[in-house]
């Protein structure tokens, strides 16, 4: 990487964990997916009861494989036939994994989802959120962050999933209410109100969508 793109991301990240902490949210960064994975194992507790949602950034630094090769009671979503208990395995679970569809430079999480299965497990329900997060996924604020978890991260997951939806044939939110629509539940976590709930780890490479 540039030099001097470095040391932008590195000015950028520690401007986020300075806005997570004043958040009561706690940050951390990292330069590689091999740190991310080593830090993330770090607030783990072996023996936890540990599942995800459906991150790219989870599967991208090697975490799930971590976790179903370690001492974890893992409940492994991708490979399950009953996706609604595993679903539901998330409000009990002492860790819950996950990343976000964009956050701000002052520690605004933004995200977006369409079962809502993910949302309401990162607003009540998981002891602990350890959420991996690309530099990619910085946005100025509140506005420039819901329009890049519209623009960028739904379009690419409609695309992905191949649903019949305007954005993942033009690549541009529509603010469509067809059936197949992923933007079903927004959710702006401003605030934790339980210290040491919420951990996000900055990854500086890209990650996810």
């Amino acid at each position: 990487m540039n030099p001097n793109r470095m040391k932008r991301n590195d000015m950028l990240a520690e401007q986020v964990i300075t806005g997570l902490q004043s958040r009561n949210m706690s940050g951390y960064y990292v330069q590689t997916k091999e740190e991310a994975l080593q830090k993330a194992l770090e607030l783990i507790p072996e023996g936890s009861k540990v599942t995800k949602g459906g991150s790219m950034s989870v599967l991208e630094i090697g975490l799930a494989d971590a976790l179903r090769e370690g001492n974890y009671d893992f409940c492994d979503r991708d490979n399950t036939t009953d996706k609604k208990a595993a679903e539901l395995f998330a409000y009990s679970a002492d860790v819950f994994l996950g990343s976000v569809n964009a956050i701000t430079e002052d520690g605004i999480l933004v995200n977006i989802d369409g079962n809502s299965n993910r949302v309401s497990a990162y607003a009540y329900g998981p002891k602990k959120l350890v959420l991996i997060v690309g530099m990619n996924k910085i946005s100025r604020d509140v506005d420039s962050a819901m329009k890049r978890a519209r623009n960028e991260a739904a379009t690419i997951n409609a695309q992905r999933f191949g649903l019949s939806t305007p954005c993942s044939k033009t690549g541009k939110c529509f603010d469509c209410k067809v059936p197949d629509t992923i933007c079903c539940q927004f959710l702006v976590t401003r605030y934790s109100k339980h210290k040491d709930r919420i951990h996000v780890i900055l990854v500086n490479e890209n990650l996810g969508f």
